[in-house]
């Protein structure tokens, strides 16, 4: 199943990426243009341009670019049909599809296991307030003060003890026992024989940033082990890549102030609960560069909260490792230690939402963590210490900030400047270079501009005659012009739209360089030159086809009328 080409046209033509793009990464007006730092690289001045005429971007640092679609993938990590749905919704469309006569493809099977994923988490819903030993989750429910509100809001189910709860709903239907055993969602032993993964468990739905349910956690209610169980990998769950709560958080907060990450599901209920609804969990994993990255772009301050003891001094650290080379001009990263023994669930139970949120104040900043660190464990040991202090500054992309360290350092070292510091104790340290301008300049061979303006300005071809001897002309890349023509002479398009329609194609990467080319022709020039360009490679077919006839010993009685027309031709153009 696809879809339809002339649908994404469509979406791509009634998407504004200036609006897009401007709700995620703010853009000022910069002539015909819009601007701002990118939101893919760390860097202090902006490289990042967005085109209003064109309909796409492009990163002259990194060299990201794209349209609407290729912005969604890449800011929100969203495979291509995810990307087209999520635009989609956004436009209140629905998704159409086509059926297909091939094999059916994996997005198939993942829209299979969304579906099957979100009947599970209805089946748990329903076993917390039908099942016979519904009393015993309730009452456990009740002990930790979650009202019906919270539990509805974070979709909290229940899986019956034994061993086919949700096997059951599915014994005639082997396709989706398959696919269940795929999800996660069943465990097959060495006979063959299949069973619930979780039984007797208190039920955390973990949904993705479009709300679609994607694993589970679950607590065991009794005394059993492990105390909480999570969904395997799978083709629809990759725990480093995702956040417990941050889809319940922005149905909450669009534009959260700040973001808190905690380590277990039950933190971020009971903190919700308390009217901390700003917490998200790392899924029992430390915190990876994807979920960092997603934090960082979810809102400007991240408070990463830790138990106290040792270990959490240690997850802290690498927390800070994970996040130095994320972080971009604004960013603030804290860390938040609790007395020991105790975690966010009891803490807030303990003191309330205003005095937590008085602790979380408090939280120490990323940079003196970083040196109370070194601190503790170099002691007077100066030079061990710098030594340590750059290899962690060097990972640091945003040079704004990693000067700002290096002073800091100096500071805490007792000494004037961090040249001084540099000199007096023989260490250099890289700075990140800046990426060199990508964007091409000058005009470059008549082939080049024809493809270039056409790229940027589809409307050029719109009407234009067919020009028969392109396709025959033998020169690299003219097999590109004939396409493009034909795509542009009956339909008007943008250049995203275009660009939409070489996605999968082999010159898709030329066409996205020549999209951003500077080829310094005037607007007011631009059909004068392009139709110059089609003549000259017009010429060029000419010559090419009279020296091809002229170099013949014999010709046809076709030949021989054709070989006259180019002499007399050839006249003329000389």
């Amino acid at each position: 199943m696809a879809i339809p080409r002339d649908f994404i046209n469509e979406l791509i033509a009634r998407t504004d990426i200036v609006e897009l793009i401007d709700r995620k990464v703010p853009l000022k007006k910069a002539g015909k243009n819009y601007s701002a730092c990118c939101p893919f690289h760390s860097e202090k001045s902006p490289s990042f341009t967005v085109s209003h005429d064109k309909q796409f971007y492009h990163c002259f640092g990194c060299g990201a670019h794209g349209n609407a679609i290729d912005f969604v993938m890449e800011y929100d990590r969203l495979d291509f049909i995810d990307a087209i749905e999520d635009l989609a919704g956004q436009l209140g469309l629905e998704v159409p599809r086509e059926q297909g006569t091939g094999k059916r493809h994996d997005d198939g099977l993942s829209r299979d296991l969304y579906q099957l994923m979100e009947e599970a988490c209805l089946y748990f819903q329903n076993q917390l307030r039908q099942h016979q030993d519904k009393q015993k989750v309730i009452d456990y429910l009740t002990y930790r003060d979650l009202s019906d509100e919270v539990i509805e809001h974070f979709g909290i189910g229940f899986a019956p003890d034994g061993w086919d709860g949700l096997l059951s709903r599915y014994r005639q239907n082997q396709d989706a026992q398959d696919k269940l055993l795929t999800a996660g969602m069943l465990i097959s032993n060495d006979s063959g024989k299949r069973y619930d993964r979780f039984r007797d468990r208190l039920m955390f739905p973990i949904r993705d940033r479009r709300g679609r349910v994607i694993g589970f956690g679950g607590r065991v209610l009794g005394d059993g082990t492990p105390k909480y169980l999570n969904s395997p990998e799978t083709p629809i769950f990759h725990k480093g890549n995702e956040l417990y709560g941050l889809y319940e958080l922005k149905q909450r907060h669009r534009d959260p102030d700040k973001v808190l990450i905690v380590e277990g599901y039950m933190d971020v209920v009971a903190l919700a609960q308390f009217g901390v609804d700003y917490a998200v969990a790392s899924l029992g994993t430390s915190t990876t560069a994807e979920q960092f990255q997603l934090l960082l772009r979810s809102a400007k301050e991240v408070v990463c909260c830790y138990d106290g003891d040792r270990a959490g001094t240690e997850a802290a650290w690498r927390a800070l490792e994970t996040a130095l080379p994320l972080l971009k001009p604004g960013d603030q990263v804290r860390f938040m230690f609790l007395p020991q023994g105790e975690d966010p669930d009891s803490m807030v139970r303990k003191i309330g939402k205003e005095a937590f949120e008085v602790l979380m104040g408090s939280a120490i900043a990323l940079p003196e963590f970083l040196f109370d660190t070194l601190a503790t464990k170099y002691g007077t040991d100066k030079g061990n210490l710098a030594k340590q202090a750059f290899i962690l500054i060097e990972k640091i992309q945003d040079t704004v900030l990693q000067n700002l360290l290096l002073e800091n350092l100096a500071h805490k070292l007792g000494m004037n400047s961090s040249e001084d510091m540099k000199k007096k104790l023989g260490f250099s340290v890289k700075q990140a270079k800046p990426i060199a301008n990508r964007g091409l300049k000058g005009r470059g061979t008549p082939l080049r501009l024809a493809i270039a303006l056409l790229v940027q300005h589809p409307k050029l071809g719109l009407g234009l005659s067919p020009q028969p001897a392109l396709a025959h002309l033998q020169m690299p890349g003219i097999e590109l012009l004939p396409l493009l023509l034909e795509m542009t002479r009956e339909q008007e398009l943008n250049s995203a739209q275009l660009l939409e329609k070489f996605r999968e194609h082999s010159h898709s990467g030329a066409l996205h360089k020549l999209a951003q080319w500077d080829h310094q022709v005037a607007d007011e020039n631009l059909l004068e030159k392009f139709k110059q360009t089609l003549v000259w490679l017009n010429n060029q077919y000419i010559e090419q086809r009279y020296q091809e006839l002229s170099l013949k010993q014999t010709h046809t009685k076709e030949e021989k009328i054709q070989l006259s027309k180019l002499i007399s031709v050839m006249k003329g153009l000389n």
